[in-house]
């Protein structure tokens, strides 16, 4: 034998030697969580091209204004989740008037400007952009949030200079919706401004009067749609938790004026941080954000218990996310592990920021070829089900467990997330079940956890010839093995004879 042959063989046994043994505990006899059935939801911004941070303009052409709709693969990658989600707002959306009504008489387009809001001037959404917007999203089965302009009519405060004071005039915002009514555009729900909570971002409303404005906003919903089938819903306040801001806010409205509470997460820092690259592989630093998922679960609850908790937007590092992470196969850790959490505390939707756009984007900017994330986004949408389970192991911080009935078919669905360089041999208590089990392993490509390409039972994740999103085959495994957990993979394992009476 030579010495090359032994040294496989001894790395081999070490392998197998290393391997841990751990056994998960499913409690499937009630729920402890409920989301909505289009859980996943991903954004587009209304960024233009020469949006740039740090030396760098990763926008493109992503933003909905200059955004190629008749890109086969955009198209495909939307259609895929059947539907999709989608959340259309973001920064800008509070200078952006719409091209409707008699009162408006120019539709200018943005450009940058020494003092305007986020560096760039006031902004039009044309009327026959709209309509290629809608087309688009109504082809491609899409449930669309739309962020309306909440600063019109307001005038900035002359002590601060960032607060905006007075009532909301919602003329433009009915012209829009009487358009859209008229056309039969499908509009999921609406949502009042962004970022204008708490302290703010560029800009702050305060908490009773954004009440007032919401209120007004439900209002001419509820007048515009008498029919309560196809009513849009109305979700707010579209901003970071703060919970004296959140806690006025809601204590100042009526019961059914908001269906979902809406808030950002931005917890990885900025997207230019050395330190990013580990964050996200850190599992003590991702628990930290689950006391802030708790806080407004229990702010809904106490408040508005008929409304959901919904992460609105959320990139993990702000301004545009990491050139080097964001994208890559390494960012999965973070993004599933955050699906995972504020499912089990209750939220109703999680929307990525973005689909399209910047360096967090679901899809590759300029070719629109899907990162790792849109895979991990997809499998999720298809295998993880509204109800959430109990999970728990006693293994390594750095395994990460959550666990769904599944949501096509019986039985359950275990999101298996490994951060650590070992592998797992993962076995569920109480499993008396007989059946084939279904697994879906997603690593990197040579093991680069910082690829963009995601392999799938060690096949990369490629578009066919004809630009289709591929299959997302299974591999069948016997239920009398241990599910191997490879190091720094993500896997989710679905067990279709697993007794669990919430999920019947």
């Amino acid at each position: 034998m030579d010495v090359k042959a032994l040294f496989y063989i001894l790395l081999l046994l070490f392998t197998i030697s290393s391997a841990e043994d751990v056994l998960l505990n499913v409690k499937g006899v009630t729920n402890i969580a409920t989301t909505d059935n289009n859980f996943i939801c991903a954004t587009l911004d209304w960024w233009p091209e020469n949006k740039c941070d740090y030396n760098q303009c990763p926008w493109g052409k992503a933003g909905i204004l200059n955004l190629d709709l008749g890109n086969r693969i955009l198209s495909n990658a939307v259609k895929a989740f059947n539907p999709l989600r989608i959340r259309l707002g973001g920064s800008l959306q509070d200078q952006i008037i719409y091209q409707f009504g008699s009162h408006i008489k120019r539709c200018p387009n943005m450009i940058k400007i020494a003092g305007g809001l986020f560096g760039f001037s006031k902004g039009c959404l044309p009327q026959n952009r709209w309509d290629q917007v809608n087309d688009f999203f109504n082809k491609n089965g899409v449930k669309l949030t739309f962020g309306l302009n909440a600063l019109i009519g307001k005038n900035i405060s002359k002590v601060d200079n960032k607060s905006f004071l007075g009532d909301w005039r919602p003329a433009n915002a009915i012209s829009l919706m009487k358009y859209t009514i008229s056309k039969g555009y499908k509009i999921d729900s609406y949502e009042l401004g962004n970022e204008l909570c708490g302290e703010g971002i560029g800009a702050r409303v305060d908490s009773v009067q954004y009440a007032k404005d919401i209120t007004k906003l439900r209002s001419i919903v509820n007048r515009l749609y008498p029919d309560v089938t196809t009513r849009p819903k109305v979700v707010g306040p579209a901003g970071f938790y703060d919970r004296e801001w959140f806690d006025t806010f809601l204590h100042n409205v009526r019961p059914g004026v908001v269906d979902g509470v809406t808030h950002h997460i931005y917890n990885l820092g900025a997207g230019v941080d050395k330190e990013l690259i580990n964050r996200v592989q850190d599992p003590y630093f991702l628990s930290q954000i689950g006391q802030t998922f708790k806080d407004v679960a229990v702010t809904v609850r106490q408040y508005t218990p008929r409304a959901g908790a919904w992460v609105g937007e959320a990139g993990g590092a702000y301004n545009s996310g990491g050139k080097d992470v964001s994208h890559t196969f390494v960012n999965g850790f973070w993004y599933l592990d955050q699906l995972g959490m504020t499912a089990t505390m209750n939220h109703k939707v999680y929307c990525r920021q973005t689909l399209i756009g910047g360096n967090y984007g679901l899809l590759n900017t300029t070719s629109f070829i899907p990162n790792p994330d849109y895979y991990g986004a997809l499998l999720f949408n298809r295998l993880m089900g509204p109800k959430v389970l109990s999970i728990s192991h006693e293994a390594s911080h750095y395994l990460r467990t959550y666990a769904h009935c599944s949501k096509n078919g019986p039985g359950i669905t275990v999101l298996i997330i490994n951060m650590a360089k070992t592998i797992f041999n993962l076995s569920i208590m109480n499993d008396m079940n007989k059946q084939m089990r279904e697994e879906y392993h997603l690593t990197p490509k040579d093991g680069n956890i910082q690829s963009d390409v995601v392999l799938l039972n060690g096949t990369p994740l490629m578009l066919t010839r004809s630009l289709d999103i591929p299959l997302l085959k299974p591999v069948l495994v016997s239920s009398s093995s241990p599910i191997k957990v490879d190091p720094q993979s993500i896997v989710f394992v679905q067990l279709k004879g697993f007794n669990a009476p919430a999920c019947v």
